[in-house]
């Protein structure tokens, strides 16, 4: 399957003066991807000799940007380097948009379209998630979402629209030929359960766009 770019996310953290801090509107960058459901979120970052402020989330900004999905659980891992988590989805009605940001280390993340009929269907997209570039990803219901721990130590956070659902849980094998994700571990360390998760298109049950 066709990959696309990743998704370069960097910006300045320089100190904002209290001028710019008063005179900013918007908290939040959003910028679609490739694949343009999902999508790049940057923070504004307020800094100064203390130490910085940001919003993680604004529902008003999100639905502003099309994100409307009302957030109802927080998820918390903490993995070792050379670790891959994933590729993990819900299916319908319990899929689980996602808001992923990292707040210790440094991930590669990926998003997989496994919506049915969708024209980037088995496509995916990536970019690095980490401490210092603040930036998030949002991760919308039928993608498969999975992401490789670059750093010593990562620890990651994500917001999800629906709760833990064991009847609708669904996960992509992580080195699925068909999809040729250029990981960037080349031996790692993966979980019993999802070394054993099948390949799209044997794992069925692809969600419905």
């Amino acid at each position: 399957m066709r990959r696309f770019r990743s998704c370069e996310a960097s910006y300045s953290t320089r100190g904002t003066s209290s001028r710019e801090t008063t005179t900013a509107t918007m908290p939040f960058t959003f910028e679609p991807t490739d694949i343009p459901a999902v999508i790049s979120i940057r923070p504004q970052l307020f800094g100064d000799a203390r130490g910085f402020f940001l919003e993680t989330y604004r529902r008003s900004a999100f639905e502003e940007a099309g994100i409307t999905g009302q957030f109802v659980q927080d998820n918390h891992s903490r993995s070792v380097r050379g670790v891959i988590r994933g590729l993990h989805y819900q299916t319908a009605p319990a899929a689980q948009p996602k808001l992923v940001r990292v707040i210790r280390g440094s991930i590669w993340d990926v998003a997989v379209d496994v919506r049915g009929g969708s024209p980037t269907f088995g496509h995916w997209v990536s970019m690095e998630l980490s401490e210092d570039n603040r930036a998030m990803l949002y991760v919308p219901g039928g993608f498969a979402h999975g992401f490789a721990v670059l750093s010593d130590i990562a620890e990651v956070e994500y917001k999800v629209t629906h709760e833990y659902s064991p009847d609708h849980e669904r996960g992509i094998i992580w080195n699925d030929p068909s999809l040729g994700i250029d990981w960037p571990i080349s031996d790692p360390i993966i979980s019993d359960k999802d070394r054993v998760l099948p390949k799209l298109q044997s794992g069925g049950r692809q969600e419905r766009s």
